[in-house]
C-alpha cells in the first residue's frame, strides 16, 4: 500500500528509536540450524549494515539507542566507538544472544556483567541499558530484573507485552515500571496498543516489515496518545541488508519471517524517520545522557 500521508514530523513526542546490533546469522529464527561455535565461519556484515543505519539516522536528525552484542563489540570495537562518537546511546544486548529464559540465574548474571564491562571498556562510557535477546525476560525468569539491578544497569527494554510464539505475555505491563522493590531499575516495554479487544504490536521488527506504512504510523500515533512512557520502536541492521547470504537450511516459516520485505525496509524506515521525532531511550526515561548529546 502506498503511503499518501505528507511526511510532516509528529512533534517532539515520546518516540524512542532502538537498534538491536546483531548479524544475520545470529537471529533466533536460525538458531536451530546455526550453532554459536560456527559463527566465526560466517562473513560479518553487521559493521557495514550498522554504519548504514547510522548514516540514515543521522541524516534525519534522529538519536537512537543501540543494543549491541558483546560478541559483535569484540570483533568490531571501532563500530562500538563510532556509535558513541555520533551521539547515540550504547546499550547491551548480552554477549552471545542467548535467551535469558534459557540460562540459570548465575549464568545470566555472568553474561550481563561480561557484556556490560566489555562494551564499557571499548567505548569508555557507562552502559546503562539492557535488552534481552528475543525479549526473553518473562514470567519464567522472576530473578532477571534483580540480576540487572545488581549488575548496575539503570533500565531494561526486554519485554514485548503481546502474545507470540517466541516471546511475550499479552497480560504484561505496557508502560515503564520498576520491577524490583527498592531498586531504581526501570523496565521499559516496547510499544503496543489496545484495539478491538486485542493488544497489537507497533514496536517494529518483523511486524513493521509486514505491515503497510500507513498502518504502522497510525498505531505509533495511537501508542503515543495512550502509553505513559516512551513509545519504543526497534529494528535490526540486517533488516536493511537485502543482499545478505541466504540460510537455505532454515525452515520455510523461519525464512519467510526473516526475509520478508527486506528490499523495501530502507525506504519504509526512512519514511518513519521523517515522520516522527526520535530520541534515545535514556533521554526519554529522564536519565542524563552519557557519551554524547541526546
Amino acid at each position: 500500500m502506498m503511503d499518501t500521508e505528507p511526511n510532516k514530523k509528529t512533534g517532539a513526542g515520546n518516540f524512542s528509536l532502538s537498534v538491536d546490533v546483531e548479524d544475520y546469522f545470529q537471529v533466533w529464527a536460525f538458531s536451530n540450524v546455526i550453532k554459536r561455535d560456527s559463527w566465526d565461519g560466517f562473513p560479518l556484515r553487521v559493521g557495514d549494515a550498522t554504519r548504514a543505519v547510522l548514516d540514515m539516522v543521522d541524516a534525519r536528525g534522529a538519536k537512537a539507542t543501540f543494543f549491541t552484542l558483546g560478541w559483535v563489540g569484540e570483533r568490531d570495537p571501532a563500530l562500538v566507538r563510532e556509535i558513541v562518537a555520533r551521539g547515540h546511546e550504547l546499550a547491551s544486548h548480552g554477549f552471545d544472544h542467548t535467551k535469558v529464559n534459557q540460562q540459570t540465574r548465575e549464568a545470566f548474571a555472568k553474561d550481563a556483567a561480561h557484556a556490560k564491562k566489555l562494551l564499557e571498556d571499548i567505548a569508555g562510557v557507562e552502559v546503562r541499558g539492557y535488552r534481552a535477546p528475543g525479549f526473553s525476560i518473562d514470567r519464567t525468569t522472576p530473578w532477571a530484573h534483580e540480576v540487572l539491578a545488581e549488575t548496575g544497569y539503570a533500565y531494561s527494554s526486554s519485554t514485548h507485552p503481546i502474545a507470540h510464539d517466541h516471546y511475550g505475555d499479552a497480560s504484561a505491563e505496557q508502560n515503564p515500571y520498576r520491577p524490583v522493590e527498592g531498586a531504581a531499575l526501570i523496565e521499559a516495554p516496547v510499544a503496543t496498543v489496545n484495539m478491538l479487544g486485542r493488544r497489537i504490536s507497533c514496536a517494529g521488527g518483523g511486524w513493521f516489515r509486514a505491515s503497510p506504512i500507513t498502518a504502522s504510523k497510525m498505531l505509533l500515533r495511537r501508542a503515543a496518545a495512550t502509553l505513559k512512557g516512551p513509545v519504543i520502536f526497534y529494528f535490526h541492521p540486517w533488516e536493511l541488508d537485502a543482499e545478505q547470504p541466504r540460510i537455505n537450511s532454515a525452515s520455510a516459516k523461519s525464512k519467510f519471517r526473516h526475509y520478508l520485505n527486506l528490499k523495501t525496509m530502507p525506504s519504509k524506515l526512512d519514511n518513519m524517520l521523517r515522520s516522527f521525532s526520535w530520541r534515545r531511550i535514556d533521554d526519554q526515561l529522564g536519565l542524563a545522557p552519557v557519551g554524547g548529546e541526546a
